[in-house]
């Protein structure tokens, strides 16, 4: 599936290259970062949202990671139209994706969600079910008793354990139905996230205090992702400093912070991290370049996919409530690969607006790109 010219491209011999996470062999080393579309009525994906990933593949993208899917937690989600990893019909419409993404000739992991003390009372498809997460605090730090988004509550050990066992089950299925390999969610202030933060997480238990600590629900999970799937089967974590609506967050402040919170999810099974940034292009730690995907494969050795305006000169935050993006060339990120900083590169924006965006920076023409238009959010293009 790789795009060439007579003339191969700077970025054709760099991004060309195959990579093995675990048992999968990606053919390149572009991924496509997962956005949420809402554009799956009732949880279910559609044909529309079939070929909206296959589209990618067919024209170079190495691996799509999927939107993020609510796993079978009633808690998990507050959206009709985002869709879920559970139930027979969601599953059979992510299945009819996997196959067409894989006949189009691309690689394919559902992106595993569950959105903790995000959720607001009443949203559907499970009106009922409370916000859940580590101390019952939102992001903000409150427990909502203003009166306006209503109150969350803190996990009990039966929480923790459906929630771990949901992911598992999710999991599962993804082998089942045929996709290559699963991400699990563990950025952005989500739930497996507001434990690994001080921020929203105050358990005095063993889930709480140190940052290793801080690290065990997530680990549970790793590892009960791990025992239910097969050997050879990738688990990817995505993980963030940055929390939505809180960009100056930090789970960590120096390396070994970070190499404290990282160690013991790659030790549960994690074959590759996926770090998240608002700009690949920014050092993560004083004193050196490196960003935080070069960070994570420095500490644990593992597979890194680095992602964060690639491609754009502007913000990803600022462009999802409707600001435009004009181009940015990507130099400076051929050039950190060549320093093996990171192993692959997930694009958003870009491919979200032009699907052909990896056939025509694998065959070096550039001309060709698009500008970010806002707009592009409102189809599946």
């Amino acid at each position: 599936m790789t795009v060439t010219t007579t003339s191969e491209s700077r970025a054709a011999r760099i991004l060309s290259r195959p990579i093995g996470i675990n048992g999968l062999t990606v053919p390149n080393r572009i991924v496509m970062a997962p956005m949420t579309r809402q554009f799956s009525p009732g949880g279910v994906p559609g044909e529309d949202v079939v070929s909206y990933y296959a589209r990618r593949a067919a024209a170079g993208v190495g691996l799509i990671v999927t939107e993020g899917t609510y796993v079978g937690h009633d808690s998990a989600g507050e959206s009709s139209r985002v869709p879920r990893f559970h139930g027979e019909e969601q599953l059979a419409g992510w299945a009819k994706v996997a196959e067409a993404v894989h006949a189009a000739g691309g690689t394919i992991v559902p992106q595993l969600w569950h959105i903790g003390m995000v959720r607001k009372p009443g949203r559907p498809p499970f009106a009922d079910a409370p916000a859940v997460g580590p101390s019952g605090l939102r992001l903000d730090g409150t427990d909502g008793t203003d009166g306006t988004d209503g109150t969350g509550r803190a996990m009990t050990q039966g929480d923790i354990d459906d929630v771990v066992a949901a992911f598992a089950a999710a999991a599962a299925e993804a082998e089942r139905i045929g996709f290559d390999g699963v991400e699990l969610h563990g950025a952005h202030g989500y739930l497996v996230d507001q434990f690994l933060w001080s921020g929203t997480n105050r358990r005095t238990d063993a889930y709480g205090g140190d940052p290793v600590a801080r690290t065990k629900f997530a680990a549970e999970i790793v590892a009960a992702v791990r025992a239910a799937v097969s050997p050879s089967f990738p688990v990817i974590f995505r993980f963030s400093q940055w929390k939505s609506d809180n960009y100056d967050a930090r789970l960590a402040e120096s390396p070994e912070e970070l190499e404290a919170v990282l160690t013991p999810l790659a030790a549960a099974g994690v074959d590759a991290f996926h770090a998240s940034t608002r700009r690949y292009w920014l050092p993560e730690f004083d004193g050196a370049d490196l960003n935080l995907a070069g960070w994570a494969r420095k500490l644990t050795g593992k597979p890194t996919i680095t992602v964060g305006s690639v491609g754009l000169d502007g913000d990803f935050i600022r462009a999802f409530a409707g600001e435009d993006a004009p181009l940015k060339g990507i130099d400076d990120l051929l050039d950190r690969f060549e320093r093996d900083e990171f192993d692959l590169v997930a694009v958003g924006r870009a491919l979200l607006q032009d699907p052909e965006w990896a056939a025509k920076v694998l065959s070096g023409r550039y001309d060709e790109l698009k500008p970010y238009d806002a707009a592009a959010l409102r189809t599946l293009s």
